[in-house]
């Protein structure tokens, strides 16, 4: 790893901020680096308040939006509430339709079949609709790149609204409404929103015209946390004060479904990271293993006995899908090792008998080993799907666009997308998606970067540091759980090797600065035991965390690394 430490702030920014806020130096440092520069800055980032959510109707179509769905409430048309099989798309249907559910009978949900129709809108499900006589379809986290299939069901007599938020293309749907921050045309202040985000803007507009508040709207704020941590968004503006409202929900009064999960894994306190690497798979696993309907359904379900059986299967599903993706894993890194004879620029692997649900994981767990922007191939039906992966600062949406006479279909994000080509165009795509990535990117980016907010002295790291630190959470992309780096450290001299094959490193130090030592726990840090031995010196990077045992609480680091 390549250690950045962060500039630190101007002196007389840092004194202005401890002064009025009356706090350490290195907390005044840690919110500057935040853009968290004022008195009422500060006391949004830690109280959060409902009030600071922005006005739904500055979202482009939003008025459109509004008026047709109040138009087919009225008149009791049958309203399809359509939505991708991820994360994000299962939470944003559940929204939506338990939501419309309060104010009609006529709502039903659709979430395509990610084997037989694909990411997106399909014509299957237009078909589905025309066939059971719905006359408007709201689509959830997708449908801004489905110009043709829009079109199929203006002929069928069917109205869409779109509400998502991947990158448009040149030309956007020609729906009722389309409701995407990310149009340049779209002037809403944050354009960060994840689609259970702009699906919550919605729902926040027609409760409007209802007389309702946003103090009603609040039980639905557990699926758009959940759904803001699985889909990596900025937890920074909107975005964050949904998160910090989402998960006091989730901890606090969460809907039967999240209960159902929570009681099986038997966790009192929910962080956001703990719904994206504990309740986000899970939820996954149903579309990835079997069917997203079956997510929807826990998500919405009112009887918890009911949410029990639900969370039962979907346990069986994600317990299957671990199966899967650590196969592949192996399968794939096995084919990285043959190829390696060249020095590449990217990972690009294929193998047409791996389980399409779980190559998105699998691009995420190669990025882990070899650090390259990262695609992997399956068979799909006719074509070649891929999921991709990139490295932090690389876009490789970009990179596809670049590529895309070789390819059907693309779509997704900075640092994740999805794409279908033709199996005899899967070489010449593999060479141009190389000379691209191999052009464009800086080759520091091939090196994974831990960025430190601040370098301090053990004695800096007590309960009050911890208390103040848990008031920055929700944590995620910009606004990262803070990262320091103490030197002149040593092992008392018990550090050793822990867990399955010694792979993790549990080491206690002390620095000159403080008598106190402090429990080290280093995941996946095992093979560096010999940086620590015989007490010699050290440097570490490292988060401050708590270590909860037989009812005792304790600090504890959470080593990112060490060096010599």
């Amino acid at each position: 790893m390549r250690w950045t430490l962060k500039a630190k702030p101007e002196k007389h920014k840092i004194n202005h901020l401890k002064n009025v806020l009356n706090v350490e130096e290195n907390v005044a440092t840690l919110l500057i680096q935040r853009g968290i520069e004022t008195f009422e800055e500060a006391k949004t980032f830690f109280r959060p308040q409902l009030s600071d959510l922005h006005d739904p109707f500055l979202m482009k179509d939003m008025q459109k939006a509004v008026n047709r769905i109040e138009k087919a409430l009225q008149n009791n048309e049958r309203i399809l509430v359509y939505g991708d099989y991820d994360v994000d798309g299962t939470t944003s249907v559940a929204l939506m339709s338990s939501y419309l559910k309060t104010h009609s009978d006529n709502i039903s949900s659709y979430i395509p079949d990610r084997y037989q129709e694909g990411y997106g809108v399909s014509y299957q499900g237009i078909d589905f609709a025309h066939d059971n006589e719905f006359s408007l379809i709201i689509a959830l986290d997708c449908g801004i790149k489905a110009i043709e299939k829009v079109a199929y069901a203006k002929e069928k007599g069917i109205d869409f609204i779109i509400c998502d938020h991947h990158r448009p293309g040149n030309q956007v749907p020609n729906a009722i409404a389309v409701l995407d921050p990310k149009q340049d045309d779209c002037n809403y202040p944050y354009d960060e929103l994840c689609g259970c985000g702009v699906g919550f803007k919605l729902i926040q507009a027609i409760a409007s015209t209802k007389g309702e508040t946003i103090e009603d709207l609040i039980p639905y704020l557990d699926l758009v946390a959940t759904a803001i941590g699985a889909d990596i968004v900025p937890i920074t503006g909107e975005n964050r004060t949904l998160a910090y409202f989402g998960m006091q929900v989730v901890n606090q009064n969460p809907r039967a479904g999240f209960k159902a999960i929570i009681n099986q894994i038997k966790k009192n306190t929910l962080t956001i990271t703990d719904v994206v690497f504990i309740i986000a798979p899970r939820i996954n696993a149903a579309g990835r293993m079997k069917h997203g309907m079956y997510a929807v359904d826990l998500l919405t379900q009112t009887n918890f006995e009911l949410a029990e059986q639900y969370a039962g299967e979907i346990e069986t599903f994600n317990s299957d899908r671990r199966d899967a993706d650590k196969q592949i894993t192996i399968e794939a890194l096995q084919q990285i090792e043959e190829q390696k004879e060249q020095k590449r620029f990217t990972t690009v692997v294929y193998n047409e008998n791996w389980h399409k649900g779980v190559i998105g994981i699998v691009a995420s767990r190669l990025i882990e080993t070899y650090y390259r922007p990262t695609l992997v191939f399956t068979k799909s039906g006719e074509f070649l799907a891929a999921s991709a992966r990139s490295v932090s600062g690389f876009d490789v949406y970009n990179a596809l666009e670049a590529c895309s006479e070789h390819i059907e279909q693309f779509g997704g994000h900075k640092y994740a997308a999805g794409l279908t080509l033709k199996p005899e165009n899967y070489e010449a795509f593999k060479n141009a998606f190389e000379a691209e990535v191999k052009n464009t990117i800086n080759p520091n980016l091939l090196t994974p970067e831990l960025k430190i907010d601040a370098q301090i002295n053990l004695s800096e790291v007590d309960d009050k540091l911890m208390r103040i630190l848990k008031q920055f959470a929700p944590y995620g992309p910009g606004n990262m759980s803070p990262i320091f780096m103490s030197e002149q450290l040593q092992d008392t001299g018990y550090g050793k090797c822990v867990g399955e094959d010694d792979k993790h490193l549990r080491i206690t130090v002390k620095d000159d600065s403080t008598k106190n030592s402090l429990v080290c726990i280093g995941f996946n840090l095992g093979h560096k035991l010999d940086v620590i031995k015989n007490k010699q010196f050290f440097r570490a990077a490292y988060s401050v965390d708590e270590n909860e045992w037989q009812g005792h609480v304790s600090l504890q680091l959470k080593l990112r690394d060490i060096k010599a």
